[in-house]
């Protein structure tokens, strides 16, 4: 048996009492060493195999393998596993395997979710999430996602946007936007959401290069409505049109 287990935003406050059911009845927990790390007192007595950044494929044959042996596996995946994360390889492997392993995701709280509750609101109406890695996914289509969500006025959540490395995404990412919204449309910049280590910022899109933002932060772009009160964004549903408030 395969689980694909979201751990959430590491806290474990935030960890689902079956994503933790199910990692105590592990006998291989398997994961990014970075997750693994956050939920260390959950590990004592698993074997536990973990590895770096871009080493996902590796991962997850090497959780077939103990599966396929009879061990009960969970691989780990921070925030929500079928969220850019490792469900998909997971089951896109079982299917060039034709793979009999039982396979089961528990889903965990994911980073816009996480993110979005320490910046009050900001999803109370349609939005996307757009991861800016290029890692996997080509920038041009990158940035005709950009143009349609922001076109079509979605509040926007952006996933990994800034490496190292990669640090022209983030600037392509406001120019697009800036053609579609004011300079002053509230953003929030969450990093490390619920963790020691967590930065809030509420800012706006003209000056959101001003802020740090790197591969913990997410970043969430209101619409044309969204407004920002003490801090804290909010983005109206529309009860007010409808109702006396």
């Amino acid at each position: 048996m395969i689980q694909v287990v979201g751990t959430g935003p590491g806290n474990s406050d935030y960890l689902t009492p079956a994503a933790e059911k199910a990692l105590t009845a592990a006998d291989v927990v398997v994961g990014y060493r970075t997750y693994l790390d956050l939920i260390q007192d959950l590990l004592q007595g698993k074997t536990v195999i973990s590895s770096s950044m871009l080493q996902e494929v590796d991962r997850c044959m090497k959780a077939f393998e103990l599966a396929e042996s009879g061990q009960r596996v969970v691989m780990v995946s921070g925030g929500d596993p079928g969220i850019y994360a490792m469900a998909g390889l997971i089951y896109e492997i079982a299917v060039q395997k034709d793979s009999k392993i039982p396979i089961s995701v528990i889903p965990g709280l994911a980073a816009v979710n996480s993110c979005a509750a320490r910046l009050g609101a900001p999803l109370m109406h349609d939005f996307a999430t757009i991861s800016l890695s290029d890692l996997l996914t080509p920038m041009e289509v990158i940035e005709k996602r950009l143009h349609a969500a922001a076109s079509a006025d979605f509040v926007i959540a952006l996933y990994n946007p800034k490496s190292k490395k990669r640090t022209e995404n983030i600037k392509k990412a406001q120019e697009i936007l800036l053609l579609y919204r004011k300079g002053s449309t509230p953003v929030g910049i969450v990093s490390a959401a619920m963790r020691d280590d967590e930065v809030v910022t509420v800012t706006d899109l003209a000056g959101m290069l001003e802020v740090d933002i790197n591969m913990q932060s997410t970043v969430i772009i209101g619409n044309s409505t969204t407004f920002s009160w003490h801090g804290q964004m909010i983005t109206p549903r529309g009860y007010k049109d409808k109702y006396a408030l």
